[in-house]
């Protein structure tokens, strides 16, 4: 949320049409009171474009001018459609229809193909990449699984172009792509795929875009059906439109032009699926009477963050580059985004997690901080060094919050208990406010009032059940005479558009995932070249994208911004990797590009004390192999080489890691991870020097536990004395 568009959790519906533009500031106001088409809107990161849009629907609705049926909005995400839908629900404007591309396409086929082809639409097929490798297969092609992947992906990029399997080659060559097999055997796998569909009578999400074209080309009289029924249409994310979504729109629209664009070329991050901002660039020459609006008060961070979020596209080349919006901030001074150095990857892991602490102490909810990477292979350290440091985390991208089982079940209770208004359910009958009653009823399902120990799935389910707690008592502060039922309807509506409450954890996610989100803080980690800009983007073009790829990372952080990079892969390693191009003349001590480029960010301060020492290469202690993974790092043995473990000693260590978490009030995971204390039972140390070299002790660990840990290693029994912390001392905030 912008802080053009802070309100309270369930703020109250506006009166009337006037108050829906109340709060607007001059541009989006504008777009707003736009209500014919065509309409272009060019929306910098962080201006509020969502909130314009769903003004300009609001009012329109409001005062008469649109008919909420009438209306389509389609985006590219269901979150970003939930989200649309649930801001216009709070305008007054509920009866409207905000859907993706495909969502709306589907609804549409299943309605009309009795009528246009006769029988139900054939089914979706389940899993895809599965297909694709039978296909590969009877192709006589072997696929590993990142090449199964990729090919799947070369497929829905070709579908997407209206590009037929004869054809992409040639496709491929001409538009530069990296195939990742030869382009005449994707051609084989892509030809037997769509036979293999046949066959089977099923289709994929590519199909149902295909599909929904053939009809509405097809059969006039559906065409003209749909557009009675949708006579006004607002497209977001313009610039991420593929020339088959690009189609569709246009026959929904005929010859119509109740049109409202909104997108920014600078955020162009998914051409790899086909996505391309010449829509948006071509808009004014497509309608030359078009309103034009630009919006570049950023109202999401801080002018440090604004100053290198223009500083990067100030040194953009290319279309896209040439249409850049520069923001200016409206909010006040912040810090400086830090840049800094390490040593490998698991040291740049470490430290990120360390300052993530540090924030968390001052004061910023975990939930207000994100750690975002090139690809999701990186996420495995950082979950290990936030776990080492105690700080609770959620992967984005995982299974959307109300399609959690948790989720669901605890809903369905929920709705029981409403109906049978407590008088049923003995645990309800002596319980009178909503918050205690939601408690009551999630504490049969598994949630305390403390978290558990650990961070795997039943951390995660806990989190859910803790985020409807918290939810609840939202509500009833905003609503103080709602019921149980009433938070259910709730419920409900925030089910329906997606709308989910917060998960408290330090959110870890991959730049192309985190695009649309925002936090106080967020942390970029992995800057080195080879990783960003991405070792296979070969074309001006492709590195271009992976400079807005860095863009969309930087205009995510409201205040706190960090940048950093590793030397080197692994403990030891040659320290041969430089930090990327992109930041070149922005970050302190480093030269500009090239000539006509003045460095647009602030100083800010580049961190090199923070490296640790140089460690020396780590290597398995059984076969003698080096190891990357950082799991085995810690074990200092391969995942599959004999474990020389002592069982005896692990189980004491785990009854006393428990029992100190019990007396510091801290989940187990804490105190050392799970994957530490097998690192300990299977090394024995002896002496504090063997002790600290185990990864996930360190000092700070070592100072606390590592009297008790000695002692179990060496078969004792740790003392009153030697176990008596001061529990003040121990809280993971010092």
């Amino acid at each position: 949320m912008t802080a053009a568009t802070h309100s309270p959790l369930f703020p109250q519906v506006p009166g009337s049409a006037e108050a829906v533009l109340d709060g607007l500031d001059p541009e989006q106001r504008e777009v707003a009171t736009a209500l014919g088409g065509p309409v272009c809107v060019l929306a910098g990161a962080g201006t509020g474009k969502t909130r314009a849009i769903t003004h300009r629907i609001a009012y329109g609705v409001r005062s008469g001018v649109l008919q909420p049926a009438s209306v389509l909005a389609v985006t590219f995400t269901n979150r970003a459609a939930g989200e649309m839908r649930g801001r216009l629900r709070q305008l007054g404007a509920g009866g409207v229809q905000a859907r993706t591309f495909h969502s709306a396409a589907l609804r549409q086929l299943q309605y009309f193909w009795p009528k246009a082809v006769g029988g139900e639409l054939p089914r979706l097929v389940d899993r895809k990449v599965q297909v694709v490798a039978e296909a590969a297969a009877r192709c006589r092609i072997r696929l590993d699984r990142n090449e199964l992947r990729d090919v799947t992906g070369e497929i829905e990029w070709a579908k997407v172009t209206q590009t037929v399997p004869e054809d992409y080659p040639a496709a491929a060559a001409k538009s530069g792509r990296e195939a990742p097999r030869d382009p005449a055997e994707i051609a084989r796998v892509y030809g037997m795929y769509e036979q293999l569909k046949r066959e089977r009578g099923v289709i994929d999400f590519e199909d149902v875009l295909l599909l929904t074209v053939a009809v509405l080309q097809d059969r006039h009289d559906i065409a003209e059906t749909v557009r009675r029924q949708y006579q006004h249409f607002v497209v977001d994310e313009y610039q991420d439109v593929s020339p088959l979504q690009q189609r569709l729109l246009e026959l929904w629209l005929g010859d119509r032009d109740s049109l409202c664009v909104v997108g920014d070329a600078s955020q162009t991050i998914y051409s790899f699926t086909g996505a391309t901002p010449d829509h948006l660039l071509n808009f004014r020459h497509r309608h030359p009477h078009a309103t034009v609006v630009k919006l570049v008060r950023d109202y999401r961070s801080t002018p440090q963050v604004v100053q290198l979020a223009n500083g990067l596209l100030s040194q953009a080349r290319g279309r896209a580059a040439e249409h850049r919006l520069e923001l200016v901030s409206q909010r006040g001074p912040g810090p400086e985004p830090v840049y800094a150095e390490f040593a490998d990857e698991p040291a740049e892991a470490e430290g990120t997690a360390r300052r993530v602490r540090e924030l968390i102490a001052s004061g910023v909810p975990a939930s207000e901080i994100a750690i975002l990477y090139r690809i999701n292979a990186q996420s495995e350290v950082y979950e290990q060094a936030l776990a080492d440091a105690g700080v609770p985390y959620q992967l984005r991208g995982a299974e959307r919050f109300f399609e959690r089982p948790e989720v669901r079940e605890a809903g369905l209770l929920l709705r029981g208990a409403a109906r049978a208004g407590g008088h049923s359910d003995p645990q309800l009958a002596d319980v009178a406010d909503v918050p205690s009653q939601v408690r009551a009823v999630l504490s049969t399902r598994g949630w305390t009032t403390e978290p558990p120990a650990g961070s795997g799935a039943v951390r995660d389910r806990w989190e859910s059940l803790a985020a409807l707690v918290r939810l609840a008592e939202d509500f009833v502060r905003a609503k103080p005479e709602a019921t149980l039922a009433d938070l259910v309807a709730e419920l409900d509506e925030r089910a329906s558009a997606q709308h989910a409450p917060t998960v408290e954890g330090v959110t870890l996610a991959s730049l192309h995932a985190a695009k649309g989100l925002e936090w106080d803080a967020v942390f970029l980690v992995g800057l080195a070249e080879g990783m960003m800009p991405i070792t296979y983007a070969k074309t001006d073009e492709q590195v271009e994208e992976e400079r807005r790829l860095l863009y969309v990372g930087v205009t995510r952080a409201r205040v706190y911004l960090c940048l950093s990079w590793a030397l080197s892969r692994t403990p030891g390693g040659r320290p041969s990797r430089r930090p990327t191009r992109f930041l070149n003349g922005l970050r302190p001590g480093s030269a500009a590009p090239r000539a006509g480029f003045a460095a647009a960010a602030g100083q800010g301060g580049i961190e090199r004390g923070v490296r640790p020492k140089r460690r020396g290469s780590a290597r398995c202690r059984v076969c003698g192999r080096t190891l990357t993974d950082a799991g085995e790092i810690k074990l200092m043995r391969c995942e599959d080489c004999p474990s020389d473990l002592d069982e005896g000693l692990y189980e004491r260590l785990r009854d006393w890691r428990a029992e100190q978490a019990r007396r510091l009030g801290q989940p187990a995971f804490c105190v050392f991870t799970d994957k530490t204390l097998l690192a300990i039972a299977e090394a024995v140390p002896g002496t504090e020097a063997e002790l600290v070299c185990i990864s996930g002790v360190g000092g700070r660990k070592l100072g606390k536990f590592g009297a008790d840990v000695l002692t179990l290693c060496a078969g004792g029994d740790p003392g009153s004395e030697d176990a008596s912390h001061d529990a003040s001392e121990d809280s993971p905030e010092k």
